[in-house]
């Protein structure tokens, strides 16, 4: 069975279908799936939508929406992770980092957001979920300087082979999806094959990143064609790490899935659970 280390099933993309979306999913191989948050304003729908389904969620504030939060967002994401503390979907603090190809936004802000949650991940004992992107060694500078121990994944990694070495001795595996079934992707296939079978992952990021076979030219965008991607579409992802690796698909879901369990240990926890969808439990006040 496979599983979705990166999937924001609370996009608005698949409002029209949601359940569907996760039929499909779960028809083809998908056990587990992992929505981290992106706003303080989402946090309790991608836990609500986890236990709704079955899946598991990651809290934090990812760096592209960093501009419009405020320090009492930390507060309130510190708050709601000791709430949740013995939430077993609650994985990991995500989707936080850096980003530094999207123009205009502010860096110090960006860093600003970026240190303090993982000073909250330190604090409680969570690992990382990491946006990278042009960003890979003031990440790892942050991490090296606050001490995280937790370690994580870094989400749709597509660094250097150095880059990916330094992550993986702070305790890291890396996120793999769409962008590695095109032939033009060399770099990122090339780390797909020659890492350590341990540290890879597997991720959709739907309904972003599509893979090859759902990629619309900005033409065919502009006749109205769309390419959502959805977390069904990991298991054809898987394959084609598979046959870059020379494994059985099936191997691949294996290997894929608990590398994942051990960057982010609760996941294990939830094979005793299932994917039995529940109601999400009263926040608890730890003092």
């Amino acid at each position: 069975m496979w599983t979705d280390t990166h999937c924001h099933l609370d996009a608005s993309e698949f409002d029209a279908d949601r359940d569907a979306v996760v039929a499909r999913a779960v028809a083809g191989g998908v056990s587990q799936v992992v929505i981290p948050a992106v706003v303080a304003g989402n946090f309790e729908q991608v836990r609500a939508l986890a236990h709704a389904h079955g899946f598991s969620y990651a809290l934090g504030i990812h760096p592209l929406y960093v501009m419009h939060a405020r320090d009492e967002d930390l507060g309130r994401l510190d708050r709601m992770l000791s709430e949740c503390r013995d939430d077993p979907r609650l994985v990991g603090i995500g989707e936080i980092g850096l980003d530094f190809f999207v123009k205009d936004l502010d860096a110090a802000t960006q860093q600003h957001f970026y240190v303090e949650q993982l000073k909250l991940a330190k604090r409680h004992g969570l690992p990382v979920i990491l946006h990278v992107r042009r960003s890979a060694d003031q990440l790892l500078g942050g991490l090296r300087r606050i001490g995280l121990q937790t370690g994580g994944i870094g989400h749709a990694f597509n660094g250097s082979r150095q880059q990916a070495e330094a992550f993986i001795d702070l305790g890291f595996k890396l996120g793999f999806g769409g962008t590695l079934t095109f032939d033009r992707s060399l770099q990122i296939r090339r780390l797909a094959v020659e890492l350590p079978a341990e540290v890879l992952v597997l991720e959709t990021d739907a309904p972003d990143i599509p893979p090859h076979w759902l990629y619309r030219t900005a033409e065919e965008r502009a006749a109205g064609a769309t390419s959502r991607n959805e977390p069904g579409e990991l298991p054809r992802i898987g394959e084609v790490l598979a046959g870059l690796r020379g494994w059985t698909p099936q191997e691949a879901a294996e290997r894929t899935s608990r590398n994942a369990r051990a960057a982010l240990p609760r996941l294990g926890g939830l094979d005793a659970l299932g994917a039995t969808p529940s109601a999400p439990p009263a926040p608890t006040a730890h003092v």
